[in-house]
């Protein structure tokens, strides 16, 4: 008996261990993607004359969103043939050089989380949009697993804090700004109502110079993120919770949207709108 109970002491044991460093690894992994290989080699790609060029890039080194990664493809897709766009789809940071780079007039992170690009591909990136490129950032891509400050200093314009954990995704009504740029508003509602994974930042991205395009009511929501050990999430961005916002960078442009944890945003028509809007009027 005493056996049998020495052996289940240690086998809970070994099992709580086990549970400990499979939490710790995925936490790790969200917060910083597993190391990864940075891609070199540089594509074949035949640019064709008089078409916008969108270059859709879908890595991830994190936590994947693997759903709506799959459903920004296809909309994309439906979006370039729709508009004459020339789309170039890849999950291989090779493309990341200045030359290539120069042709495409938008780049998206499609939900690309975790460690991207090496130092070279991303000076590439930012002397792309600082000399007239423009760069659009999906959901994923404002967490805080990048590690690159001219990227959240550009991009997200504030430090990704967490998501709700209790209600992981709450319906909100999405109010647009009047501030925002007539040819990002094209037939877009004033409000539409849409349940999602709201992210929490520390600040909100117009304290460094960001034009708010839409919004939700931040008090209309729980954006409590504590959970098992961590007690310190318990907080939201306010009455005015930013979930789509731009600013000129350089001489190009960068925009992001909170928008797109899971395939339902890509069934909203004013999602694909405003994502539609932001190529079309460059």
């Amino acid at each position: 008996m005493k056996k049998f109970l020495k052996f289940f002491l240690w086998s809970v044991l070994g099992l709580i261990v086990l549970l400990g460093l499979l939490i710790a690894g995925f936490v790790y992994k969200v917060q910083n993607g597993f190391p990864v290989f940075y891609e070199t080699e540089v594509p074949q790609i035949s640019f064709p004359e008089g078409k916008k060029a969108v270059l859709l890039f879908s890595k991830s080194t994190g936590f994947r969103h693997g759903e709506s990664i799959e459903a920004g493809k296809k909309a994309f897709a439906a979006l370039a043939e729709k508009n004459n766009w020339f789309l170039y789809s890849t999950e291989e940071g090779g493309v990341f050089n200045a030359e290539q780079l120069a042709k495409f007039d938008l780049v998206i992170f499609n939900n690309s989380t975790g460690r991207l690009l090496n130092e070279d591909q991303q000076k590439n990136l930012e002397a792309y949009v600082e000399n007239g490129g423009n760069l659009l950032g999906i959901h994923g891509a404002g967490d805080n697993s990048h590690h690159w400050d001219w990227y959240v200093k550009n991009l997200t314009g504030s430090d990704f804090s967490h998501h709700a954990i209790s209600q992981q995704f709450e319906k909100a009504v999405i109010s647009l700004h009047s501030e925002a740029d007539s040819t990002l508003t094209i037939n877009l509602p004033a409000q539409w109502t849409h349940a999602d994974e709201w992210y929490v930042f520390f600040e909100s991205p117009r304290k460094y110079g960001f034009t708010i395009l839409y919004s939700i009511d931040g008090e209309k929501i729980d954006p409590s993120g504590n959970i098992l050990w961590v007690k310190s999430k318990n907080f939201g961005m306010g009455k005015e919770h930013p979930v789509a916002w731009y600013k000129t960078t350089g001489k190009g442009k960068t925009f992001y949207t909170s928008l797109g944890h899971d395939a339902t945003a890509w069934q909203q028509k004013p999602f694909i709108q405003l994502l539609e809007n932001i190529l079309n009027g460059l």
